[in-house]
């Protein structure tokens, strides 16, 4: 009876209060609930790193041709140095034609240049490509996986192991969903012109027409890339980026059970994240936020800004919930750098901290004795001067007086 009793009073509590303010709304603090079907799943705002959504995550699977997002890293990586070239034409090897797998249908012994081999990777995921310009640019395909493995490191992909340049299946190779996502935003934030390829619908060589196996492109939903990839032991992956009104999300879907399943929870999983998340960005790179009080220096306090753009994502209805809080000490000695790490601010939302962004010097603070210390000086000095002229006067006066 007491139970009936308090809901009725709250009910009627929620009306009256919905009478007096007619314009309030509640705010959705909760995310609606969503189940992927495959082993692993992320999602990700492709800018900040911010996970939206995750479903076993750390998953160590066989990763399959995700693999060659990394082998096309490297290559473009390469490109930009001037260590590797468009137009440089290489002789396709027998290793090359042998791979098995996906293929872009080299042959023994023709010539190629780099950027056919790109596209044959990236639009029609050809393994047979990956060897050819693994050799190409490391002398040997074991070689180019030594390099591939240090950039995984690098790039702080701490579950991924690669034995080969394709993702065909080989022992100790695994990734996770998560390191998958981080390699994906990492690739695609330093080298953008990828996204141009990986994003072509079909590709020709040899006299053989294919088209790109990521079907999610042909679907008007801003999908402009990535990568797909099977292998039996794993199942059906699919990395996937898609860009709306200038906000990207990359989608990760591992160990799916088809073609047409990968390709129908990736799309969910990205509309899941462009309707019920948005973006806030309560400062931007270069914003001044704050001060800091310098001692030993030739100022007194520095002004600081933000290291980079202080975007976030939030669940749709929690946008006024964003708040910025910098975490500093109570002062800094000089000498100061410009640019230098001094403290950071926490972008946090309804009490949970979402992102950390550096706080850096504005100016150089040299050392220096501010006016206090000159004060204090002068004063000590000018002291010891007065005893010093007493002491004179007082000996003089000796000396006469025994004279």
């Amino acid at each position: 009876m007491r139970t009936l009793r308090n809901r009725l009073m709250a009910a009627l509590s929620l009306s009256i209060f919905l009478m007096v303010f007619p314009n309030h709304t509640l705010s959705q603090t909760t995310q609606p609930n969503l189940r992927i079907r495959a082993q692993s799943v992320i999602l990700m705002d492709a800018i900040s790193g911010q996970i939206l959504y995750e479903q076993t995550p750390q998953l160590k699977m066989a990763p399959a041709s995700f693999v060659k997002m990394l082998t096309l890293y490297l290559a473009f990586d390469a490109i930009r140095t001037g260590d590797l070239k468009m137009d440089d034409v290489l002789t396709v090897s027998e290793k090359a034609w042998k791979t098995g797998g996906s293929k872009m249908f080299l042959k023994v012994g023709e010539t190629v240049n780099v950027e056919d081999l790109l596209k044959g990777i990236a639009i029609v995921s050809g393994n047979d490509a990956c060897v050819a310009l693994a050799e190409h640019m490391a002398g040997s395909e074991d070689a180019f996986v030594a390099k591939m493995n240090e950039k995984a490191k690098t790039l702080g992909l701490e579950n991924t192991q690669f034995q080969n340049s394709h993702g065909m299946p080989a022992r100790d190779q695994y990734t996770t969903a998560l390191d998958m996502a981080i390699l994906a935003r990492r690739y695609i934030e330093a080298h953008p012109e990828a996204l141009s390829f990986h994003s072509t619908l079909s590709f020709e060589h040899n006299g053989i027409l294919q088209g790109n196996r990521n079907v999610l492109l042909r679907r008007d939903i801003g999908v402009d890339g990535l990568m797909t990839g099977h292998v039996e032991e794993s199942g059906y992956h699919l990395v996937v980026t898609a860009k709306r009104n200038s906000w990207r999300l990359i989608a990760v879907i591992m160990g799916s059970k088809s073609l047409s399943n990968r390709a129908r929870e990736a799309q969910d999983l990205l509309g899941f994240g462009f309707k019920h998340f948005s973006v806030e960005e309560p400062f931007k790179k270069g914003s001044p936020l704050g001060s800091i009080k310098v001692v030993r220096g030739k100022m007194s306090q520095v002004e600081l800004i933000a290291a980079e753009d202080g975007r976030v994502v939030v669940t749709k209805g929690e946008e006024n919930s964003v708040s910025v809080n910098p975490e500093l000490p109570s002062f800094i000695a000089a000498p100061l750098l410009k640019g230098q790490r001094v403290g950071k601010v926490l972008i946090q939302s309804g009490g949970k901290a979402l992102r950390e962004v550096d706080l850096l010097s504005s100016s150089d603070v040299p050392k220096g004795f501010p006016f206090f210390w000159l004060f204090i000086g002068g004063g000590i000095l000018g002291l010891l001067l007065v005893v010093l002229i007493v002491f004179l006067r007082m000996y003089q006066s000796h000396r006469k007086r025994f004279r």
